[in-house]
């Protein structure tokens, strides 16, 4: 039996996942994590062979998590599956102790594979890893969650922060740690800085 935890926010791929395995010629037993915290917490109650793991997710990042797991879980192995194919987020993954870095797009049958080779201790790269689509236009140098995103795109908006709280749903204290956090990240002074650096890297659409 294979124990697997898959840590993703994006429920199609969780359920893509949950599919493939119950329908492998090999056995796999499967969790579900849908956060960091989420991640976190399920180490409380087992340890998984391997955890196929999301490098952007909405309360933090895959990549920081990773070390972490690997940490405290020497038997665990980390697979990085992400829409996100830059060589920096790669090589950021792997330096932070994970075994393998597959695509969302690999097919079955890949994610099948990496799972065997890191299993029995090798590392396993995807095929397209090394030629990252061209229209992935996500920084090299920074990690956003997924809520910081959000909130980053509204102040290009040029929503205020009681705007942006109330289309999010959040406090404005909230929007405005978030605000804080990502001045800090961009090294940036004001809003206005703020957006220019984000359209330079092509972080806003």
């Amino acid at each position: 039996m294979i124990n697997v935890l898959i840590v993703d926010d994006h429920p199609v791929v969780v359920e893509g996942l949950r599919k493939l395995f119950s329908e492998s010629d090999k056995k796999f037993s499967c969790a579900i994590a849908y956060s960091v915290a989420e991640c976190i917490k399920a180490f409380t109650v087992f340890t998984p062979d391997i955890v196929l793991l999301d490098v952007n997710l909405p309360d933090g990042s895959g990549i920081d998590l990773c070390k972490k797991i690997l940490s405290g879980n020497s038997k665990t192995k980390v697979l990085a599956l992400s829409s996100f194919g830059e060589r920096s987020f790669v090589s950021r993954m792997l330096e932070n102790g994970a075994s393998g870095y597959l695509m969302k797009s690999s097919t079955e049958d890949e994610i099948l594979l990496a799972i065997s080779e890191v299993l029995n201790g090798k590392t396993y790269l995807g095929f397209d890893i090394a030629n990252p689509s061209d229209d992935i236009k996500k920084s090299s140098e920074l990690m956003l969650t997924r809520r910081e995103t959000e909130v980053l795109q509204l102040i290009a908006d040029g929503l205020t922060n009681p705007e942006i709280a109330d289309k999010l749903f959040i406090s404005v204290q909230t929007v405005d740690s978030h605000r804080k956090n990502l001045l800090k990240k961009f090294k940036a002074k004001n809003r206005a800085e703020l957006t220019k650096i984000a359209f330079s890297k092509g972080l806003l659409g």
